[in-house]
């Protein structure tokens, strides 16, 4: 059954400063790509701790949200739940804010080509499965079948001319279907034709200089980008009775020459240039050059800027029939993978298996790194770097084997086949040794379970003692804050109110002291101040939830005692919350007090009701 994401879609837009903040948004293989009016509006803290969320970027001028393999689906409840339009959000203002090249040169990488990416794997999917058909001898070249599932495959890389121009019109704020038809100009059949024969053509006894379009990349947005201008132009100056026929017409003839004489040859050859640097780079010293590449991969995926290395791979296939860049590359996928498996292997705590092992499937059977990465190797920091080692490793064998591959495909146990060709074992022993060696060095070297004890390097008894519980036992819980008790079900919120969230009570607080109701390690403390998670040393997981709704005050009105991985007693102070503050934003001050492994127990009884102090015994919790 599918999930639904329509509460998920809404909060991410209104975390993001909602929808009069949010310019435009699109969506890559894992993550969502805001561009926003302004930086200052956008709650980072709530984004990320959104149920569905691994992480928020703010890069290359986006707000990246990572979602994971289910982007798609949140993208499409973006607009089916709020205001917002897929040609971008709010009309786009001029700020005076100024982005920079790099941000401007990736928003614009990304905006044209992400919305393609899809296709384009889907396409290079189909060619390595027909490439997988032909070796083992189902299919061969001159069958039916063939031939029209490779016109599936191959068609979209032959003609991505056509996809570039309506996502550049779309991103240059250009008439789509006349960029279409640039498109369409320059790959017509018989200007096709005329380049394969080296026929001499002139325009307006102007030589042209003919090159091939099919496949290209640079061309096509270029000269769209160049209509954009064009049509602002037009736009003043054509007559408004008749703008509808005379601006296309007048753009088309304009902007075909234009791209045929000037645009395209330049283009050209500035792909050229770009795709023999690389080449000449990697030929200099392949090894060398694939270590560096693998190695700072991981880095260029978790600031989100591997996309904007895109062009350069679509112009090596272009230009030579094959890509190697993002076969150097490819192996970071299953070092990564392999880092995640070896904390899964290695982690006895259960939240960290369950996040772990999905994360590492993810990663080696589709390719999705991001969840491995923010979930798991990047959060623990040496994994991380062990699998940009090995990623570095794997790199210098591929680019050593000449390993090449003729689509955009990620690389994954399901791609494989389209790596079939020169340099094909090399590549398998590369992803095996990043695979596998990333996940031996992490299970013997690049953690423990001490490392989820964040801030708290100081190894106590106490620590240790936490850290080993492993079955419940009966506890008594303590009022954390002076007040009036009442049953959770009279909680005026649903979620805790049903007990869906786990059981327990809820007090009505006389003051803004909040203490801990036990001994244990915080092992959640919200950037806002509102609520913290705390794990008994009897085995509880108790979480604290200071008003309702008062995550949307930001922090204001709370003053944070504790941090993350802090060993605390029963009656030190977690937080000190200003009540007037709460209520004057007409904010409920109720608290409840749940225990989140309920399932745990056999029964959680409550012992006080009415008015009571701090440390006074509040509810048994009885093991089974």
């Amino acid at each position: 059954m599918a999930k639904n994401y329509d509460d998920l879609s809404r909060k991410i837009v209104k975390y993001v400063g909602g929808e009069g903040n949010v310019v435009s948004v699109i969506h890559c293989a894992t993550r969502l790509r805001f561009k926003v009016k302004s930086d200052e509006k956008v709650d980072k803290s709530n984004l990320e701790q959104l149920s569905g969320v691994i992480t928020v970027l703010n890069s290359g001028g986006q707000i990246q949200v990572v979602i994971g393999s289910h982007v798609a689906d949140v993208y499409d409840a973006l607009f089916q739940n709020t205001g917002l339009k897929q040609e971008g959000g709010a009309a786009e203002e001029e700020n005076g804010e100024k982005k920079g090249l790099l941000n401007t040169f990736m928003d614009t990488v990304s905006g044209v080509f992400a919305p393609v990416l899809g296709a384009m794997s889907g396409a290079g999917m189909l060619k390595a499965l027909l490439i997988l058909l032909t070796t083992i001898g189902v299919l061969n070249a001159d069958m039916g079948t063939y031939k029209i599932l490779y016109a599936a495959a191959d068609g979209v890389f032959t003609f991505i001319p056509f996809f570039l121009a309506f996502t550049a019109a779309k991103k240059f704020k250009a008439n789509e279907f006349v960029a279409v038809g640039i498109a369409a100009a320059l790959l017509y059949p018989a200007m096709t034709a005329a380049y394969s024969a080296g026929e001499a053509i002139t325009f307006l006894k102007i030589p042209v200089v003919l090159v091939s379009y099919t496949s290209s990349v640079i061309p096509i947005i270029v000269a769209v980008y160049a209509l954009s201008k064009l049509e602002k132009g037009l736009k003043k100056i054509v007559p408004t009775v008749c703008k509808t026929f005379l601006t296309p017409m007048l753009s088309l003839i304009i902007m075909v020459p234009a791209t045929y004489l000037v645009i395209g040859p330049v283009a050209d050859t500035i792909g050229k240039l770009l795709a023999s640097g690389y080449t000449s780079m990697v030929a200099l010293n392949p090894v060398i050059a694939g270590g560096i590449l693998g190695l700072i991969w991981p880095a260029a995926v978790i600031f989100g800027v591997h996309w904007g290395f895109v062009p350069i791979v679509m112009n090596n296939i272009a230009e030579y029939g094959r890509d190697t860049l993002f076969t150097i590359t490819g192996p970071n996928n299953m070092a990564q993978a392999g880092a995640a498996l070896g904390v899964f292997l290695k982690t006895k705590n259960k939240e960290l298996k369950e996040i772990a092992g999905p994360a590492a499937l993810s990663a080696v059977l589709a390719g999705i790194t991001e969840p491995a990465i923010y979930g798991v190797t990047l959060r623990f920091k040496k994994p991380f770097f062990i699998g940009a080692v090995f990623s570095g490793i794997a790199g210098a064998i591929v680019a050593a084997a000449g390993t090449g591959t003729p689509a955009l495909i990620g690389t994954s146990i399901l791609t494989l086949p389209g790596y079939i060709g020169v340099g094909f074992v090399g590549f398998l022993i590369a992803c095996a040794i990043a695979y596998f060696g990333a996940a031996i060095v992490t299970y013997l070297f690049g953690y423990s379970d001490d490392m989820l004890v964040k801030g708290n390097t100081a190894k106590t008894e106490k620590t240790e003692e936490i850290k080993k519980t492993k079955a419940v036992k009966d506890e008594t819980m303590q009022v954390p804050v002076d007040g009036a008790v009442i049953p959770l079900a009279e909680v005026k919120d649903e979620a805790f109110a049903c007990g869906v969230l786990g059981r327990g009570t809820a007090v009505i607080p006389s003051n803004g002291t909040v203490c801990a109701p036990c001994d244990g390690i915080v092992t959640v403390m919200y950037p806002t101040g509102h609520a913290v998670g705390i794990r008994s040393s009897a085995g509880a997981e108790v979480l604290i939830h200071i008003g309702m709704d008062t995550v949307t005050l930001e922090g204001r009105g709370f003053n944070v005692k504790v941090k993350e991985g802090q060993v605390v007693r029963a009656g030190d102070v977690l937080v000190e919350a200003d009540l007037e503050l709460i209520r004057g934003a007409g904010l409920d001050t109720t608290t409840p007090v749940i225990v989140t492994n309920t399932d745990d127990y056999v029964k959680i009884i409550q012992e006080k009701s009415g008015v009571a102090k701090q440390g006074d015994a509040l509810m048994n919790c009885i093991a089974k």
